[in-house]
């Protein structure tokens, strides 16, 4: 798994968490209820995938049978997984119907100013 050295250290010094107790501390996808020990068990197996492609893996070590986290890892699987908010947006912002006709008109200037007038449909 993921780096579990941190998550190790966490869970010997009493900061352990089961599956079923790390998914009561989200309310569900949909509706009411909490999460399922089992989407946290996806989160450690397979991780969620950003917006960049990168996957990020819930940190986990594994006890006998018992999958344990801590209250420390899910910060920092949080943390890897919300994007910061001062990147500039990645898709420029797209002109008005407006904007897109007065472009059109500048061009059509533009291309009779050079070539003459050839096309009167403008």
């Amino acid at each position: 798994m993921a780096d579990t050295q941190h998550v190790l250290s966490e869970i010997l010094a009493g900061d352990a968490l089961g599956l079923s107790a790390a998914a009561r501390l989200f309310p569900a996808h949909r509706g009411t209820g909490r999460a399922s020990p089992s989407t946290v068990w996806r989160w450690i197996k397979t991780g969620t995938r950003t917006s960049d492609g990168r996957a990020v893996k819930l940190e986990a070590a594994r006890l006998g049978t018992r999958w344990l986290t801590s209250k420390a890892a899910i910060n920092r699987y949080m943390a890897a997984l919300t994007p910061t908010t001062d990147t500039p947006p990645t898709v420029p912002p797209t002109q008005t119907a407006a904007q897109q006709r007065r472009g059109h008109k500048a061009a059509m200037r533009a291309l009779d100013a050079a070539l003459g007038p050839t096309f009167t449909t403008h």
